[in-house]
């Protein structure tokens, strides 16, 4: 595993990390015995950074990685999102009071005292606009409630406008093949405030795993089955705002371009990692072999101009009308 910096933190994390919303919910049934494996097995391959959130099975992944930091002694750091337990989800419920509570439900979630990294989990836009709920942030590691705090945004916009608080470490967008617009501008506008950044949905909810077909069934607790229009939350995070059909159609073409010993998924996350602005992806995984076969990808060799012009030409012709210029 390689190692890249977080940001201004002086943490050095995994390139590929642990998204930990599939062991939560929303991916169907999990097994937590199967879950705790998966992560032990994580962190047996290098990785040292584990992404989860408050409403991911309503703490049970916050849960979950308590557990396994009990059980490690390796240095594990953990970031976690609030604000998504708002309902209604408003601006306005960004301030001092709910983010206070939202941090102690966290801290006790995750048996610690200080949470290593708090990302407010997808905001409305007009939050970005009220400077009291980063001073409010402030507070709270001042309080030593937290060490740092970033923001998981939806747009590009959002992330631009987030890195203009001094205080914010880190930025996580969604950057994958389907999803490139985040590498034109706001990448060397992060660069020069050393802001990490933490490339989510790196493989498009499975559509760049190359394992999804047309008659693929999801269960109904799954938010590919119930969320490929936003019905329940933004429809950039399903199939990152790819239609199901389109996307199986780039994969395709993606999938003749894959060398030998590697399989897409991988070649997707080395993809992600061909940018040096990004500090790491965070692919979900909730069986041990899928750990070890994301964790493989950084020691992939780099991908040649040849190949990344193919996989923009894909982009530009297939998925760059979908979803461009929305998020």
């Amino acid at each position: 595993m390689k190692y890249r910096s977080l940001g201004r933190t002086g943490w050095k994390v995994s390139e590929i990390s642990f998204g930990a919303w599939a062991i939560g919910g929303s991916w169907g049934q999990q097994d937590d015995k199967e879950s705790m494996t998966t992560l032990h097995r994580a962190i047996d391959l290098g990785i040292n950074f584990i992404d989860t959130a408050d409403v991911y099975g309503d703490g049970r992944s916050e849960r979950l990685v308590a557990q396994l930091k009990r059980e490690r002694s390796e240095e594990i750091y953990v970031a976690t999102k609030a604000g998504r337990r708002l309902s209604p989800h408003t601006a306005e419920g960004y301030n001092e009071k709910n983010l206070t509570e939202f941090v102690e439900r966290s801290l006790k979630n995750l048996g610690t005292d200080c949470l290593d990294l708090l990302q407010l989990h997808c905001p409305p836009w007009e939050a970005y606009y009220r400077p009291e709920v980063f001073e409010a942030l402030d507070r709270l590691m001042a309080a030593g409630k937290i060490r740092h705090y970033g923001v998981s945004v939806e747009k590009v916009e959002e992330a631009l406008k987030a890195i203009e608080y001094p205080n914010v470490q880190s930025v996580q967008i969604i950057f994958n093949m389907f999803r490139n617009r985040p590498s034109e501008l706001f990448f060397s506008e992060a660069k020069k405030r050393q802001i990490g950044i933490l490339a989510r949905v790196p493989l498009a909810s499975g559509l760049l795993s190359g394992k999804l077909k047309r008659d693929t069934s999801f269960e109904s607790d799954d938010h590919r089955q119930f969320n490929q229009k936003g019905q329940a939350f933004d429809r950039g995070e399903t199939f990152s705002g790819v239609d199901f059909e389109t996307g199986l159609q780039a994969v395709e073409e993606l999938r003749a371009l894959v060398p030998p010993g590697a399989t897409l998924a991988q070649w997707a996350l080395r993809w992600i990692l061909m940018f040096d602005a990004v500090t790491c992806a965070i692919p979900g995984a909730r069986r041990p072999q899928q750990v070890e076969e994301n964790a493989r990808a950084a020691d992939l060799p780099p991908l040649t101009k040849s190949e990344l012009d193919a996989v923009q030409k894909i982009y530009d012709q297939r998925v760059r009308p979908l979803v461009h210029h929305r998020w």
